[in-house]
């Protein structure tokens, strides 16, 4: 006979990452995730006092998961390989989670507040790869980081890297 593991707090939050992305914020309940990790719901009140608080744990773990940004570039070169990475994979975390946050924020202040603080980071990063390729107006790193964004929400197709891609080199050409 064999017993179950025990789930942790975070077993339960990345089983919140998943359903927010597969079904929304309605998802994020005790019930069906209950369900998603064939438990009861006793456990998740073991972790979390209620669905409010879980719902604030679910966003400090996603915010934490999602902020770890390389350091700023030291030479010029480096500044170019981070850009294009940046471009290409993102700043770390699923897209779709980054989509179904981005549409949870539009309806909750918590998850705009996290939505917030998370976009000026990687604005920041963004910036501060820019300024060591002596692009220094911040409107450019807008226009990336909002391409980079837009790109995800729409899909995740190849002609999107392509076209990122191109904007970077763009930018590149420009300096």
């Amino acid at each position: 006979m064999s017993r179950k593991q025990r789930l942790t707090a975070d077993d339960w939050l990345q089983a919140g990452l998943q359903a927010l992305a597969a079904s929304g914020p309605e998802a994020l309940k005790a019930e069906p995730l209950a369900r998603a990790l064939d438990t009861t719901k006793g456990s998740f009140y073991w972790h979390f006092e209620d669905v409010p608080r879980y719902r604030e744990a679910l966003l400090s773990f996603w915010r934490d998961l999602t902020t770890k940004l390389p350091a700023a570039p030291r030479e010029k070169s480096e500044a170019v390989a981070q850009l294009h990475a940046m471009m290409r994979d993102g700043f770390g975390g699923d897209p779709a989670t980054e989509a179904a946050m981005r549409s949870w924020a539009a309806s909750d202040a918590a998850a705009r507040a996290t939505l917030a603080e998370l976009d000026e980071a990687r604005l920041a990063h963004l910036s501060a790869v820019l300024t060591k390729l002596g692009v220094t107006n911040p409107d450019i790193a807008r226009t990336l980081y909002a391409a980079k964004v837009g790109m995800g929400l729409l899909s995740d197709d190849v002609a999107d890297e392509t076209a990122l891609t191109t904007l970077v080199d763009l930018v590149l050409a420009l300096r």
